[in-house]
């Protein structure tokens, strides 16, 4: 169980709560919905207990789990398997580590107090399910898509996604009796996607969960939490009887809204035209002011409409023809090669889309190309007059402590007023110009580091899976400035609907290293890449 009261947040001196509330018993599923950047990442944190709340109340009954949008094991655990990573969301490693520990000592010492401890510890691991623990990990890692001898591998070794997923992986095995998750399907593939779904349907507990992925949230969720103006809206039903009712409201609101200013509008022309009478007419035109003051007190406010979102990149400086050439470039992490013999060129304006089940090297070869790693073997090259624009997944060019408006200075040496326009067109109005980059949603992040390349004026864009994050009419804007800049691009994403827009010449099939033309019967494997 989990109960919220009178509960506000701020974020950078920001109100995104004011005096919200809400209860989740076991068994409820709830969809957190609002546009990027109202608010619904820091009232998962402060739920959590990851972040203050400005006031209020959170109880919350059993344990409770919670998986952020970039969720990242602690440095301690980087070098542990992927499987004792998962088996330590119920403290199963500990608990194996501790029965061991008892049983040798037993075979040394048959006291009393030495079968007691072992007869403890043996029944700790039994009732957290530790006989059936590591199958049960397992099947969890294998419905995230981590495939069954990755789960053996130190997590250092694997892909910034299988970590991803195994740290998703922890927080269901552990069974929580509430589970928060932050866009859990950022990463996912379309089969572990429909894997997470099942899941979440059959799960016991209480469920709150922030996600753009409408499949998820039709197909696994009874409830759903609306977040807008610092104010939270309870709806009943899935996302498409949500938005049916949203879009009432909506309706309603406004013609409330009018009926109130109309009538409002002719209080007030009354009230001016008794003013110019008599001295009787004054006092009841003083009367009719304080009226009107009242209704304007109390008036239902219709929220504005979002500002059509229209990403637009500037044209790209001129190059030679080939942008890019690869050679033989080959990475390992410690363990078996992650890719070998990998070659491919892009030709000025061309676009590249490079696909792979996870763990096959895409993250790692975007990463070589943009200069943060080096290649074990191989090498690379860009064109004359080439300039390279990098989106990392991971924002790991983002410095928290840092403002928005100083991450767009490192990027371009254009003015203030330039930058912030530019920060405008992709969301990031106003005061966020000063919000540290820390204190941003992950869609305000992605917005940023997307601004940033902008403000670059690059003619070679690598992208690592840029649309995650994003809401949908930020996705959609997003392909539509892609799709008309003639620049080249090398991009990961498993997409399909940005992928289809953006109409890639060729692919680059992973860890193979398999170049090839582009065809429509590609898009079926995009979701699963």
């Amino acid at each position: 169980m989990l109960q919220a009261s009178d509960l506000s947040v701020e974020v950078a001196a920001k109100v995104v709560l004011k005096g919200g509330g809400f209860r989740l018993g076991d068994g409820d599923k709830v969809g957190l919905v609002g546009r990027n950047g109202a608010g619904k990442t820091s009232l998962l944190k402060v739920l959590a207990g990851e972040l203050q709340a400005a006031g209020g109340v959170v109880l919350h009954r059993g344990s409770l789990g919670y998986v952020p949008q970039d969720p990242k094991p602690d440095a301690k655990a980087i070098d542990a398997t992927a499987l004792t990573r998962l088996l330590g969301g119920r403290d199963l490693d500990l608990k194996a580590q501790l029965l061991e520990e008892t049983a040798l000592a037993l075979e040394s010492d048959h006291s009393a107090e030495a079968v007691e401890r072992f007869s403890h510890a043996e029944e700790s691991f039994r009732h957290a399910g530790g006989y059936s623990g590591e199958s049960d990990a397992r099947r969890i890692a294998a419905g995230l898509g981590v495939k069954a001898d990755r789960v053996d591998f130190p997590l250092r070794v694997l892909s910034g996604g299988e970590r991803r997923r195994i740290e998703l992986g922890r927080a269901l095995f552990a069974e929580a009796s509430v589970l928060l998750l932050d866009e859990p399907t950022n990463h996912l593939d379309k089969d572990a996607k429909e894997w997470l779904m099942g899941f979440l349907r059959g799960y016991r507990g209480a469920l709150l969960v922030v996600s753009h992925d409408l499949d998820l949230l039709d197909s696994a969720i009874t409830r759903v939490l609306h977040l807008e103006a610092a104010k939270l809206t309870e709806y009943r039903g899935t996302y498409s009887e949500y938005q049916k009712a949203r879009r009432a409201d909506a309706l309603r609101l406004a013609a409330t809204a009018e009926r109130q200013q109309a009538e409002i509008t002719r209080l007030q022309t009354l009230a001016d035209v008794m003013r110019r009478q008599t001295e009787k007419r004054a006092r009841t035109a003083k009367s009719l002011d304080k009226r009107i003051a009242r209704m304007k007190e109390s008036a239902v406010t219709v929220q504005r409409r979002q500002r059509k979102i229209n990403f637009r990149f500037p044209p790209p400086p001129h190059s030679g023809r080939i942008v890019l050439r690869v050679d033989g470039v080959s990475k390992g992490y410690g363990g078996p090669a992650v890719f070998t013999d990998v070659s491919f060129q892009v030709e000025k304006g061309q676009r590249l889309l490079i696909m792979g089940y996870n763990g096959a090297g895409k993250s790692s070869l975007l990463r070589i190309l943009a200069g943060k790693t080096r290649a074990d073997a191989g090498g690379f090259r860009t064109g004359v007059g080439v300039s390279l624009g990098y989106y990392a997944q991971e924002h790991e060019g983002l410095e928290p402590a840092r403002s928005v408006l100083d991450h767009m200075r490192d990027a371009s040496e254009a003015d203030d007023p330039v930058l912030r326009q530019l920060l405008g067109m992709f969301g990031l109005h106003g005061d966020a110009a000063f919000q540290l980059a820390g204190s941003l949603s992950g869609g305000e992040k992605t917005k940023l580091a997307l601004a940033q390349i902008c403000a670059g004026r690059h003619n070679l864009l690598v992208l690592d899976e840029p649309t995650n994050n994003l809401d949908p009419p930020s996705r959609d804007a997003f392909a539509r400035a892609l799709r008309a800049w003639p620049g080249a691009l090398v991009v990961v994403s498993h997409d399909a609907e940005f992928v289809e827009r953006l109409e890639p010449e060729r692919i680059l099939l992973m860890p193979e290293g398999i170049n090839d033309f582009w065809d429509d019967e590609f898009l079926e494997m995009v979701s699963l890449a």
